[in-house]
C-alpha cells in the first residue's frame, strides 16, 4: 500500500489521506514505514506474544471501531488478504462505510488453502464496493461471484510499483548498494560469495506447512546443499517458533553453503532477491515480484491464488514434497534452457503503474 499512499498524497487538492496500521507485523511494519516514509495517523500495536487468530481478529475489529468514529471516512482501502485487511474491512461494513480492496479477486477455491488468507480475501471481496483486481483473471473470479462489473476495476499489482520504485533506488544510489551489502554480511551472508557462484534465496512461513510441511522442506534444502556445494542456499527465517524449530534442528548451521540468517528488511530482501538464481518460497507476493526481476520461482504450496503466474510460467507449484523440490531445483540448477524459459516470462502482474489507475478511477467517480 506505500506506493497508493504516496500516490494519493500527490493529489492532496483532492484527497484527505489518512493512514491506519494495526502492527500485524511489527517488525517487518515500521522498516518499511521508515522506507516510504509514512508516518501512520494511527497504530493499533496489537501484537502480543503467543496470540492467535481470535485474538488478532478481535483486536483488529475493536481498535478500527474506535478509529473509523473518530476518522469518520468516505472510504476505507484495505490490501490483499491479511487478518488485518478482513478485520478492518469487516469494521467498515458495521459502520456502512464503503471499503475499496486492493489486490482483489485472487483465489485458489480451496477455503483452507492458503489458510486463513484464502477465506479473509473472500470476505474481503464480499463486503467491498470497490474492487481493484491486479488482472483479468482475477476479474473473471469475481465476476464468478456475482461482483457487478462496474465495481471491478483491472490495474495490475501495486507491489510491482513498490518494487520498481525500490530497484531504482537501489541501482541509483553505490552507497547505498555498499551499505546493503554490508548489512546482509553482518546478518550472516556475504554477497561477494558470488563472483563464481550461483544462490537460491528461500522463504517459507505459510501455516498450512506447518508440521510435516516443513520437515519436507528442510530435509529438501539439506539434500540440495549436500548435491551442489558450489551453490549457496540462503534462507532468512522467519521469527515464527513453528519455521525456526524445525529449520535449526534439521539444517543448523553445519552446512557450510546453507546460510541461515535473520528476517531480512524489505530493501535488503529486494538487493539480495535480485543477486539471486532462482527463489524457493510459500510467499503470495514473492511470486509477482521475483518474475519482475526476472527469477523463476519454485512455489511451495499445492495451490496458489495467483494462477497467472503458473500459466506465464514464471511459477512453477513443488507443493511440501521433498522429492518434488529438489527434482524442480535440480533441473533449474541443470538445465540451462529451462532457466530461461522461466526467467525471460513475462510477468503478468503488471507494469508499476497500478496506484496511478486507482486514483484516476477515483477522481473520475
Amino acid at each position: 500500500m506505500a506506493p497508493l499512499v504516496d500516490e494519493f498524497k500527490q493529489h492532496d487538492d483532492c484527497f484527505e489521506t489518512l493512514v491506519c496500521v494495526t502492527g500485524q507485523h511489527r517488525e517487518m511494519l515500521d522498516q518499511v514505514l521508515d522506507l516510504f516514509q509514512i508516518v501512520p495517523d494511527y497504530d493499533l500495536n496489537i501484537m502480543q506474544p503467543n496470540q492467535d487468530l481470535y485474538d488478532v481478529t478481535s483486536k483488529v475489529l475493536l481498535g478500527m471501531r474506535d478509529v473509523l468514529k473518530k476518522a469518520s471516512p468516505d472510504i476505507v482501502f484495505v490490501h490483499g488478504d491479511t487478518t488485518t485487511s478482513m478485520a478492518s474491512a469487516l469494521a467498515a461494513f458495521y459502520q456502512q462505510i464503503p471499503v475499496a480492496h486492493v489486490e482483489a479477486g485472487l483465489r485458489t477455491g480451496n477455503i483452507y488453502s492458503p489458510w486463513p488468507e484464502e477465506m479473509n480475501r473472500s470476505i474481503t471481496g464480499r463486503i467491498a464496493i470497490y474492487n481493484f483486481a491486479p488482472t483479468k483473471c482475477s476479474k473473471r473470479n469475481l465476476l464468478k461471484e456475482n461482483v457487478s462489473e462496474n465495481t471491478i476495476v483491472v490495474t495490475g499489482n501495486t507491489v510491482i510499483d513498490a518494487l520498481h520504485w525500490v530497484v531504482d533506488k537501489i541501482a541509483s544510489d553505490t552507497s547505498l548498494q555498499d551499505s546493503l551489502q554490508k548489512e546482509i554480511e553482518l546478518l550472516g551472508y556475504d554477497t561477494n560469495r558470488l563472483i563464481d557462484r550461483r544462490m537460491v534465496l528461500i522463504t517459507g512461513h505459510r501455516r498450512e506447512n506447518f508440521g510435516d510441511g516443513f520437515l519436507n522442506i528442510c530435509h529438501a534444502i539439506k539434500g540440495l546443499a549436500e548435491k551442489y556445494p558450489n551453490v549457496d542456499f540462503v534462507y532468512p527465517m522467519h521469527l515464527n517458533p513453528n519455521v525456526r524449530k524445525p529449520v535449526l534442528e534439521i539444517i543448523g548451521y553445519s552446512t557450510p553453503n546453507v546460510f541461515l540468517i535473520e528476517p531480512l528488511q524489505y530493501l535488503q530482501f529486494v538487493f539480495l532477491m535480485e543477486k539471486s538464481y532462482l527463489v524457493l518460497t510459500d510467499s503470495g507476493g514473492v511470486q509477482e515480484e521475483a518474475p519482475g526481476l526476472g527469477k523463476p520461482v519454485l512455489v511451495m504450496r499445492n495451490t496458489t491464488e495467483r494462477p497467472e503466474a503458473v500459466e506465464a510460467g514464471t511459477v512453477l507449484l513443488v507443493g511440501a514434497n521433498e522429492d518434488k523440490i529438489e527434482k524442480s531445483v535440480s533441473k533449474l540448477l541443470e538445465d540451462y534452457g529451462h532457466y530461461e524459459k522461466m526467467s525471460k516470462a513475462v510477468n503478468p502482474y503488471g507494469d508499476g503503474k497500478a496506484c496511478k489507475r486507482i486514483v484516476n478511477y477515483l477522481m473520475r467517480i
